[in-house]
C-alpha cells in the first residue's frame, strides 16, 4: 500500500525513530567487528611473551595505517622500524601556502571525516585534536549552496530551497536503496550491532550484486526510470556531492558508504589532518611494555623514519629481508606493508614468494580512482558578504557540471585570511586537469566560476599562489584510493583477510597487508585504522602473543564474522 503521509512528516517520523537508536558506526557490513570497543577496553590489544620484547617488525609506509600499526606494536613491547619514502602522513597531507600566514593550510588528501569513524575518533581524541563541521553541500553548517547545472543556477540553504526535481531525485535515491538493498533494515542492524542480521542481509546482497555497477543498480530500480533523474543524481548527488564518477564501480562499494553514513555529517580536523599521524609519531604512551616511560616512535627512530623500501625478499629461517634506498639491508620475522599496494608491482623489487599467486592477482586487479584538488588563499571569507541586490551570500559552496565540479569555501573567522578549494574532482574529471600546471588550472577554474558568479571578482581576493595535487600522478600513490569494480569482491576478500596467516602456506607468512586500500572502506581513514589493527593482531599472533579473553581481537572472532566467501568455480 502506498503511504498517504506527506513526505516531510514521514521524514520527521523516520528521524525520530533513528534518534531513539544507537548512532550508526562503521561496524560492518563485511566484517562486523567492534574496533572501537577493542581500542577502548582497559585490557588493551594484547600482549606478547617477554622473551619477544624488543623484537623488530618492519612497517613499510608512514601514513595513518603505518603509524597506528607502529604505535600499537611499540606499546606491546616490539620495536617497529618504519620506512617512509616521502613524509609522515601519507594521504593525510596538510600543506601551507608559501608567503602566507602559517595558519592557512590546504588539505591535499583527506579533509572530511564522518562521526561513524569511531576507531579513527579514538586516535583523534588520544592526541587531543579537535574537529569542526565540514562545509559539504546543503549541510546544516554550510551557509549556502549553489547548484549550477546546464547553465542554470539555484541558490539553497536546504534541499527544499531547490526546484522540486531535486527533492524527487533525493526521494528516488532513498526508494532505490530500500527497494534494492534493504537500507533501513541494514542501517538498524548496524546501529544495534546485530551481527546475525547484518550477515544475513549482506550475504544475500553480496551474492546478488557483486557483478552489478552503481549505474546498473540505479537503472534496475523502479524509482530511477527517468534518465533526467539519474543525470541530476550523478552530477549533484546528496551528502558529499555528485556520484557519477562512481557509476562504473561496484554497487557494493557504494552500499558500504551509505549504510554506515560515511558520506554524511562530515567534520574536519582543526589545524589539519596531518597532525594526527605526526602527533602519534611523537606521542609517549602512558601505558607501555618493555620500553621506558618517555619512549615514542620518534625516539625509537632517532627522529625520522628509514628511507624508501627498494626490495623485499624471503630468506632462510622464516625471515623477510628489507632493502632500503640507502642500501641498508635488514631481516625481520614480520613486515607490515601499509603503502599503496601497486608499489609492490612497480617500485619495489619483490620475490614472487612474498604472497600466494591469488593474492598477487588481487593486488594486480585492484582498481584505483583518480582525484585532483586546487586551493587558493584569500584575504578573508568574502563569500559571506551579502549581495546588495539579492540579499544572498556573495558566493556559496558550489556543485556544477562545469570543469570545477565542486568548490568549497573554508574560513575561520570573518576578518581572517581564508582558503577556497576551487575544484575537487574525481576520475575522468580529474584526468582533464592532469596536463595543466597549478596556475593554468586556476585560470580555467576562475573562468568557470565567473560564469556562475558574474559579479564576483575572486581574483582580487587571492593573496598567494595556488596549491594543487593530482593523486594519480603522485609517485608513491598512483591514485586517490581503491574502488572495486564489479566482480572484484573475491579479490578484496583475499586482501582484507590476509592478516589471518594460519590459513596461508607456511612459506607465505610473515608479510602483512594494511592500509585503507586493503579495507572494505577505501578512501576513509577508518579503513586505514581497522586494517592496521588487524595487522597488529596478526603480528602479535606471529610472535606468540594473545589477547585478553575479555577483549578478543579481530582474529579471535574471525570464524564468527568472516566476510562472505563466494564460490570461485
Amino acid at each position: 500500500m502506498t503511504s498517504t503521509v506527506p513526505t516531510a512528516v514521514h521524514d520527521q517520523q523516520e528521524e525520530r525513530a533513528l534518534d531513539a537508536l544507537p548512532p550508526v558506526t562503521m561496524f560492518g557490513p563485511d566484517f562486523p567487528y567492534a574496533y572501537d570497543g577493542y581500542l577502548a577496553h582497559p585490557a588493551g590489544l594484547g600482549q606478547i611473551p617477554a622473551t619477544e620484547h624488543g623484537g623488530e617488525v618492519a612497517v613499510v609506509g608512514g601514513g595513518l595505517s603505518g603509524v597506528v600499526t607502529a604505535y600499537e606494536l611499540m606499546k606491546m613491547g616490539l620495536r617497529p622500524v618504519v620506512y617512509e619514502a616521502d613524509r609522515i602522513g601519507g594521504r593525510l597531507r596538510t600543506v601551507g601556502f608559501d608567503g602566507c600566514d602559517g595558519s592557512l593550510t590546504a588539505e591535499m588528501g583527506a579533509m572530511r571525516f564522518p562521526p561513524s569513524s569511531t576507531a579513527l575518533q579514538h586516535y583523534i581524541d588520544l592526541v587531543g585534536l579537535k574537529t569542526r563541521p565540514f562545509p559539504n553541500p546543503l549541510a546544516p553548517d554550510t551557509p549556502s549552496t549553489v547548484v549550477d547545472l546546464k547553465g542554470e543556477s539555484h541558490y539553497a540553504r536546504t534541499i527544499d530551497d531547490l526546484p522540486p526535481v531535486y527533492r524527487e531525485v533525493a526521494d528516488a535515491w532513498s526508494a532505490c536503496l530500500e527497494e534494492g538493498a534493504d537500507f533501513s533494515d541494514m542501517n538498524r542492524a548496524i546501529r544495534e550491532r546485530d551481527v546475525p542480521r547484518i550477515r544475513e542481509i549482506w550475504s544475500r546482497l553480496v551474492e546478488k550484486l557483486d557483478n552489478q555497477t552503481f549505474y546498473g543498480f540505479l537503472c534496475d530500480s523502479t524509482a530511477f526510470t527517468s534518465f533526467r533523474h539519474r543525470e541530476i543524481f550523478g552530477q549533484v548527488g546528496f551528502g558529499t556531492g555528485g556520484w557519477d564518477t562512481d557509476f562504473p564501480n561496484s554497487i557494493l562499494e557504494i552500499l558500504r558508504v551509505v549504510y554506515t553514513e560515511a558520506d554524511d555529517h562530515h567534520r574536519g580536523i582543526v589545524g589539519g589532518s596531518q597532525q594526527l599521524p605526526l602527533r602519534l609519531w611523537e606521542r609517549e604512551p602512558g601505558k607501555i611494555v618493555h620500553w621506558p616511560q618517555g619512549t615514542s616512535l620518534a625516539s625509537l627512530h632517532g627522529g625520522a623514519p628509514r628511507p624508501a623500501v627498494t626490495r623485499l625478499h624471503r630468506a632462510a629461517g622464516d625471515r623477510v629481508v628489507v632493502t632500503d634506498a640507502s642500501g641498508d639491508i635488514r631481516s625481520y620475522r614480520a613486515v607490515v606493508f601499509t603503502a599503496q599496494s601497486w608499489m609492490l608491482l612497480s617500485q619495489i623489487d619483490c620475490d614472487d614468494s612474498l604472497f600466494p599467486i591469488d593474492h598477487w592477482t588481487a593486488i594486480e586487479r585492484t582498481h584505483y580512482m583518480e582525484s585532483s584538488k586546487l586551493f587558493v588563499p584569500v584575504d578573508r571569507p568574502f563569500w559571506l558578504d551579502e549581495d546588495e541586490t539579492t540579499g544572498r551570500d556573495t558566493m556559496s559552496m558550489t556543485l556544477t557540471d562545469r570543469m570545477t565540479r565542486g568548490t568549497y569555501l573554508l574560513g575561520d573567522g570573518p576578518d581572517r585570511p581564508a582558503v577556497i578549494c576551487l575544484s575537487y574532482t574525481w576520475c575522468d574529471d580529474s584526468l582533464k586537469w592532469l596536463p595543466l600546471s597549478a596556475n593554468e588550472r586556476m585560470e580555467v577554474m576562475l573562468k568557470s566560476l565567473s560564469e556562475i558568479y558574474p559579479n564576483v571578482d575572486i581574483r582580487k581576493h587571492i593573496i598567494g599562489s595556488p596549491l594543487t595535487v593530482s593523486w594519480e600522478n603522485e609517485p608513491y600513490f598512483m591514485g586517490a584510493f581503491k574502488a572495486n569494480l564489479p566482480g572484484h569482491y573475491r579479490y578484496q576478500r583475499r586482501l582484507f583477510t590476509h592478516f589471518m596467516q594460519d590459513r596461508l602456506p607456511a612459506d607465505k607468512r610473515g608479510v602483512f597487508l594494511a592500509g585503507d586500500d586493503i579495507s572494505w572502506t577505501a578512501g576513509w581513514a577508518e579503513g586505514a585504522v581497522q586494517t592496521a589493527l588487524n595487522a597488529v593482531w596478526g603480528v602479535m599472533h606471529r610472535f606468540g602473543g594473545t589477547t585478553d579473553p575479555k577483549n578478543p581481537g579481530p582474529g579471535d572472532l574471525y570464524e564468527e564474522i568472516a566476510p562472505v566467501e563466494l564460490p570461485e568455480d
